[in-house]
């Protein structure tokens, strides 16, 4: 057994994916990556719409950094896990949505997805992308 995760996280002002390994030995982080945002400095604060409009323009960047770190193409990625809340409303949208959308990104049609939160897990996909 041999899978390959990616985790994106994007609840509030850090865009961050992460690629775990997981095998028979155990399970590895193999790739990480994090982008703050410096854009809420001047506000006091996170404004929701900036924190959103940031991740769009940065997740896809990230996530190739996390897979480049791995040493893993997209087509090797077996699952997604993407952070569902608690967060910022827009902000959690653009992870979930980047995440439904395997296929118009490149990534393996047999993947499958799942949300989560802090404290449970919830399947948001039961059956594996199809081709």
């Amino acid at each position: 057994m041999a899978d390959w995760i990616l985790g994106i996280e994007t609840s509030c002002d850090e865009t961050s994916a992460a690629v775990v390994h997981r095998h028979d030995a155990g399970i590895t982080l193999a790739g990480l990556s994090i982008l703050s945002q410096d854009v809420h400095r001047i506000f006091g604060g996170v404004v929701p719409e900036l924190a959103s409009r940031a991740h769009v323009q940065a997740l896809g960047s990230v996530i190739d950094r996390a897979l480049v770190d791995a040493g893993i193409g997209l087509a090797q990625v077996d699952g997604i896990a993407v952070t569902a809340g608690p967060g910022l409303v827009g902000a959690l949208l653009v992870g979930v949505m980047h995440a439904d959308q395997p296929r118009s990104r490149g990534w393996s049609a047999r993947c499958s997805w799942a949300s989560c939160t802090p404290r449970r897990w919830r399947t948001a996909s039961t059956a594996r992308c199809s081709a």
